[in-house]
């Protein structure tokens, strides 16, 4: 039975391109329409036509990591790449949307991010040895997606790039107090407070980032104006002149985005301005992949932009700028993994071959959702006056903008 399913689930899947499959039995089948370079997968394990019927990115995943399925040449690249892009134009046949349904159904359950939960989420991820991300971020440790203004950027000059584009957003003034919520490793609050003088605070749960950040800070001779405090952003006091949040909403969950925006609400100032920087879909509200919830983000999930905005609604935000950002995430994303391969051996040192297979079916799906399904950037900014910001974006993008900003600071 499972095996005609599987048959039947592949024939509807893959219709543009070729897959050729060869079952544990040894059996090969070809799939598509035989455009395009040919993809070789093998199974090894007679379970999992059943596993991957019914949890497609949690069984190849797995099956990935350990060996019970290989590509031929490791071309992952190549598979995910043609298996993504038929998702994206086939979706899920008849006999697979009741599990679908009963997913969607439990997200509330596995997205429920009491600080407690957030907190061990938080350390799931981002508490890992702080040798692996020198392996593949820029100098700064920008964790989240760069700025390619130009094509021809370097990592290093995309991700600084992104900074100064979210600073412009936020039209710091020298003394004005700003909340980094989820400041990673400090890398945004820093050149707020360095390059245009904002005294900055900085809120994380990860105990690897707060220490790094706080340390960076005394480093740079920073510390009086840049100060980073182990915390859940529910937790803050006071008021700010402006609120930065990048990579963060990922994590907060929907059943907790009414609690966020009213946390932003009532910790900006009434002339104001917040910009929350978050990856988003622009097809409407799904669920995660049970592979990211179970290995990569425990209880995160990218929101659509109508889950987000029907919150700031109800804050009585204007939103006085929605910027989407389409494939900057993608080529991140290809600059992280080629970083990591280029210290595969590194990363092998620090944990194991299993987890370098599982680091990099990270990157390269994430990747290659940006580049062939619908997932993009959202950057948000949200003010409580109208007048608040130009009402043009003009300011953005004057030559002298950025430079008039900073000379300020000095």
């Amino acid at each position: 039975m499972w095996q005609k399913a599987f048959d039947g689930f592949l024939t509807h899947l893959f219709r543009d391109g070729e897959l050729h499959l060869t079952y544990p039995d040894g059996r090969t089948r070809r799939y598509g329409n035989g455009s395009g370079t040919p993809v070789a997968v093998t199974l090894h394990d007679p379970t999992l036509p059943r596993r991957i019927i019914l949890s497609p990115d949690m069984a190849v995943g797995e099956a990935y990591m350990d060996g019970r399925l290989t590509i031929e040449n490791d071309d992952l690249y190549g598979f995910l790449g043609l298996a993504i892009r038929n998702i994206a134009l086939s979706g899920n046949p008849w006999f697979r949307k009741p599990l679908v349904w009963g997913r969607y159904a439990l997200r509330q359950l596995l997205q429920f991010n009491p600080v407690p939960r957030a907190r061990a989420n938080v350390a799931h991820h981002y508490d890992l040895s702080g040798e692996l991300y020198d392996l593949f971020l820029d100098r700064d440790r920008q964790y989240s997606c760069a700025y390619f203004r130009d094509p021809g950027m370097t990592l290093d000059e995309a991700q600084e790039a992104k900074k100064h584009h979210i600073a412009g957003k936020l039209l710091i003034e020298p003394g004005m107090r700003v909340l980094d919520i989820g400041c990673g490793w400090g890398g945004m609050g820093l050149t707020l407070a360095r390059d245009y003088g904002a005294d900055v605070v900085g809120v994380t749960l990860s105990r690897e980032q707060h220490a790094l950040a706080n340390r960076r800070a005394g480093e740079a001779g920073l510390a009086d104006r840049c100060r980073f405090e182990l915390m859940d952003y529910r937790e803050v006091e006071g008021s700010f002149d402006r609120i930065v949040s990048v990579g963060m909403f990922e994590h907060v969950g929907v059943p907790h985005y009414q609690e966020y925006f009213r946390t932003v609400n009532r910790l900006l100032d009434e002339d104001g301005i917040a910009l929350i920087h978050t990856i988003g879909r622009s097809d409407p509200p799904g669920y995660t992949s049970p592979w990211i919830t179970k290995y990569i983000f425990p209880g995160g999930y990218v929101p659509a932009l109508s889950e987000a905005m029907s919150r700031v609604e109800r804050q009585y935000f204007f939103a006085t700028d929605i910027e989407v950002w389409r494939l900057h995430y993608a080529e991140t994303l290809r600059h992280w993994h080629d970083r990591f391969m280029a210290n595969i051996d590194k990363a092998r040192a620090l944990y194991d071959d299993r987890f370098c297979r599982m680091w990099r079916y990270y990157l390269i799906a994430c990747e290659l959702t940006f580049r062939y399904n619908h997932q993009v950037v959202f950057q948000l900014q949200l003010a409580k006056r109208q007048d608040a910001v130009p009402l043009t974006r003009d300011y953005l993008y004057r030559p002298d903008a950025r430079d008039t900003l900073r000379h300020a600071a000095e």
